[in-house]
């Protein structure tokens, strides 16, 4: 499976004819031939309020690997809606699924439990996000790939996609997939394969990500990106399987996009504070557009010329997003200008509230575990 290098297009997707699909699509080749040579696998799923996503995201990794070799736990963080049935009802088809309870809730805290819990013949953890599916090589492929070069963890790009009959999230999906909306960000442009420094978590090796303490549980956000700093520090090596890309469904309304994305930047924040690391150019470039529009917002009503400039930005966005409609045919991304600014800005926030905010103590796992060894 290939990526457009831009992926400019957003795709639309229809969630009934995914599940569909996954569920009528045959077992990959890895799944019928040498089983008792492919190593054993844990997958970890963090989960919270999915029921609109889990079964999907299951039925598009059940059919990859087989069964027999398979861990697959989804970590739910309290739900109040039907994800945990929902998570039963695959289970009873496919008893390698099982469903374990996250007191902490968050993603950092999922991760380092199922890397506990997971079966003692699993060397190799799989992240997978509720919000995704798979394409049917995305297993074989990164497995292979992590095996072949002998990265401590394996990256992959992220594709959006979108609900047929929903204007929103399609608007969004187009923000996201933009580079004004990701900021050129390797695994979301489609970049080559290769070493990286960050990129969407999908395999790691379980004794490196152990030996290292696992996510920092203080971080309910950017906990990806700041593991990736510390596991490089350490010597380990990340590599971006470009050709098995993700397909991720974006939030649906500006409301959690900015929720989202706020807590994004918070996340950025606490990460650079902890390491002492400078932010990048595109990073700052967020908190540029907020602070150009407060500074247009407090001189407008004693010089309304002054403050002309400041509407340089949201003119930019919302033109973008009328570009985008009319060339896409498509009126529902006249709204992406829209979330273009909600993201930028509710970024911004989070990036300012997480560099001013007193940071909590790092957390890592506590547990006896021996030196990393490659046991590959």
């Amino acid at each position: 499976m290939t990526v457009n290098n831009t992926l400019e297009a957003a795709p639309v997707t229809d969630d009934t004819r995914l599940l569909d699909q996954t569920r009528q699509a045959p077992p990959a080749p890895a799944a019928r031939q040498g089983q008792e040579s492919l190593p054993f696998l844990a997958i970890a799923i963090p989960a919270l309020n999915e029921e609109g996503y889990i079964e999907n995201c299951l039925l598009s990794l059940l059919r990859q690997w087989p069964e027999e070799r398979l861990d697959l736990m989804v970590l739910d963080g309290g739900s109040g809606d039907a994800t945990v049935e929902r998570v039963a009802r695959v289970s009873a088809l496919h008893p390698c699924v099982r469903l374990l309870h996250n007191p902490a809730r968050i993603q950092s805290a999922a991760l380092n439990l199922a890397a506990r819990q997971a079966a003692p013949a699993a060397a190799i953890l799989v992240r997978a996000d509720a919000h995704c599916v798979y394409p049917p090589g995305f297993l074989r492929r990164c497995v292979r790939e992590y095996l072949r070069t002998g990265a401590t963890s394996v990256v992959v790009p992220m594709r959006n996609a979108a609900a047929r009959d929903h204007a929103m999230q399609r608007a969004i999906a187009a923000a996201q997939s933009s580079r004004l909306g990701n900021g050129g960000a390797a695994h979301r442009t489609g970049a080559a394969s290769g070493f990286v420094e960050h990129g969407h978590h999908a395999v790691f090796d379980r004794a490196f990500f152990l030996a290292l303490g696992g996510y920092d549980e203080s971080f309910t956000h950017n906990e990806d990106a700041e593991f990736d700093h510390r596991a490089i520090q350490a010597g380990g090596r990340i590599w971006m399987c470009q050709d098995e890309p993700v397909i991720y469904f974006p939030r649906r309304s500006l409301r959690a996009l900015a929720r989202q994305y706020f807590n994004h930047g918070k996340g950025r924040a606490r990460t650079l504070l902890k390491h002492g690391l400078a932010p990048k150019p595109r990073q700052m470039a967020p908190v540029a557009m907020l602070a150009g529009l407060a500074g247009g917002a407090v001189v407008a009503p004693f010089a309304p010329v002054l403050a002309l400039p400041a509407l340089a930005y949201p003119a930019l966005c919302l033109g973008w997003g009328a570009a985008r409609a009319a060339r896409a045919g498509d009126a529902a991304l006249l709204l992406s200008g829209a979330a273009l600014m909600t993201m930028h800005l509710s970024w911004a926030a989070g990036f300012l509230r997480g560099a001013l905010r007193r940071q909590p103590r790092p957390t890592q796992l506590r547990l006896d575990q021996p030196q990393w060894q490659d046991i590959r």
